[in-house]
């Protein structure tokens, strides 16, 4: 696939605004394989990784404390309700089972009441409920961002991509929070993502 500066711009332009997303945050283990599978789920606008869950202030990949590893999806419930995104994780780990590791293990948060309420009702569906499994259920209550390397780490492995993005003149916080760079990362991790056939015509005079 061909990327260019061009590309890039006009597709993040065209992009739902934050403002207009519903934010989700899980934790299913390593953070860097779900920040790309989920990004390449259609309704999926923006990806981002982190820690929470624990109650070291300022946490890092070499300083933790007592947090998990989580990503956080951005998405447009219209076109992904939240119950399918419940899917993708329950499916993906076995909540029976909890890692003993903190770092790695399965957690569920619940960022409003809307959120918990379709939770429970996914849970029971199931035949499960928050107090009986080990996936911990919580109350978001902060989410700080993972190092600017972990963020799209897949997508950094690919140097034409990541050439684009640098003559599109994107810092690490802009690549971090952009929508194309989430269906990317998705694309080099080998999920199938249709990103090709949203992208505008290349404009060979300007990129």
């Amino acid at each position: 696939m061909t990327l260019t500066e061009t590309q890039i711009r006009e597709y993040d332009d065209r992009a739902m605004d934050s403002e207009a997303t519903a934010t989700a945050t899980f934790g299913i283990g390593c953070f860097w394989g779900p920040d790309a599978r989920f990004g390449a789920m259609d309704g999926v606008v923006r990806t981002r990784v982190g820690y929470a869950g624990g109650t070291k202030i300022d946490p890092t990949y070499h300083s933790l404390g007592d947090h998990t590893e989580v990503f956080q999806v951005e998405f447009d419930p219209d076109t992904i309700p939240y119950r399918d995104l419940l899917n993708q994780v329950f499916d993906s780990h076995n909540p029976q089972h909890q890692t003993r590791k903190t770092q790695y293990q399965n957690i569920v948060f619940a960022a409003t009441e809307d959120q918990r309420a379709v939770l429970d009702e996914f849970l029971t569906t199931r035949g499960l409920t928050a107090d009986g499994i080990g996936t911990r259920i919580e109350q978001l209550s902060r989410f700080y961002p993972a190092e600017d390397y972990h963020q799209k780490y897949k997508l950094r492995s690919v140097s034409s991509f990541m050439d684009a993005f640098e003559a599109a003149g994107y810092s690490d916080d802009e690549l971090r929070e952009s929508p194309i760079a989430a269906k990317l990362n998705g694309y080099a991790a080998g999920h199938d993502v249709a990103v090709a056939e949203d992208l505008s015509t290349p404009d060979h005079g300007t990129a």
